[in-house]
């Protein structure tokens, strides 16, 4: 009846379990592991493995003798986000709205204190119906704080506030990014107690089956509105920090439209 909980690796054990997989793989001297583990936050070593086979694969197709790092980050936006898809053609006007729903991600991301820092924005195609996306190093950490998951929400609501301020239209393309507020939204209100209205209290657990719920209606509605509340709030918050730095939205945007990659650096 014993249970052993394996959790994630941390920083070190994935450093240890980079090391393991690059045994058998001839890696160029520039390529750092501390680096390699600091990339991956939340990989398990089924994925790291992943990420050391597909960079051996990539430095074979482009005739290499060594796996460089260039092929390393590679293989992780391969197995991030998938197969890139270059010759996917995409209307110009398309496009445009893509990048600056990209670039409302990053700058919301560069200037909000509490979001993740920004690793790379790009908007060409990959995987199932993702045509772009800004790519995050989230840090190691066991509590978040409610700004924390304020800066987050509104963070993750800054493509479609780009496409609003910007076009006066928004489109589908922020599903995946409304599944994730909605989600940490109802979390904040019915898990973490974290809204003063509904009170410090956390449903988590308590619906055995999905019939029933472990709130009357009335606290059901009442989560409900707190949720919309929350979201429009962070929502408008996002337009009003694009609205000031409209400026860096154009040239970001504009910047992406002509290279379709970006990094830190750039």
């Amino acid at each position: 009846d014993r249970q052993i909980g394996i959790d994630l690796p941390d920083l070190k054990e994935r450093e240890a379990i980079f090391l393991v997989h690059l045994k058998d793989i001839k890696v160029c001297s520039e390529v750092d592991t501390k680096y390699l583990s600091e990339m991956t936050p939340g990989f398990a070593g089924a994925d790291i493995a992943n990420v050391c086979n597909e960079s051996a694969l990539v430095a074979a197709r482009r005739n290499k003798n060594c796996v460089e790092l260039d092929d390393f980050n590679y293989a992780l936006d391969r197995v991030i986000g998938g197969l890139e898809k270059r010759n996917k053609f995409i209307p110009p006007k398309e496009k445009r709205t893509i990048a600056y729903h990209e670039a409302g991600h990053a700058i919301c991301g560069w200037f909000l204190e509490n979001a993740s820092p920004l690793v790379k924005v790009t908007i060409i195609p990959r995987g199932f119906g993702a045509l772009g996306y800004a790519q995050y190093l989230p840090k190691e950490e066991y509590i978040v704080k409610k700004d924390q998951l304020l800066d987050r929400i509104c963070m993750t609501l800054g493509g479609r506030a780009a496409e609003d301020l910007i076009f006066n239209k928004i489109s589908t393309g922020a599903q995946n990014d409304l599944d994730q507020v909605t989600q940490m939204a109802y979390s904040m209100i019915t898990i973490y107690g974290m809204d003063e209205t509904v009170g410090n209290v956390s449903f988590y657990g308590m619906s055995k089956d999905t019939f029933s719920k472990p709130f009357s209606e009335t606290t059901g509605a009442l989560i409900d509105e707190k949720v919309r509340s929350l979201i429009n709030e962070q929502y408008n918050r996002a337009k009003l920090l694009l609205k000031e730095k409209h400026d860096e939205l154009d040239i970001l945007a504009n910047t992406l439209l002509d290279k379709e990659v970006l990094t830190k650096t750039d």
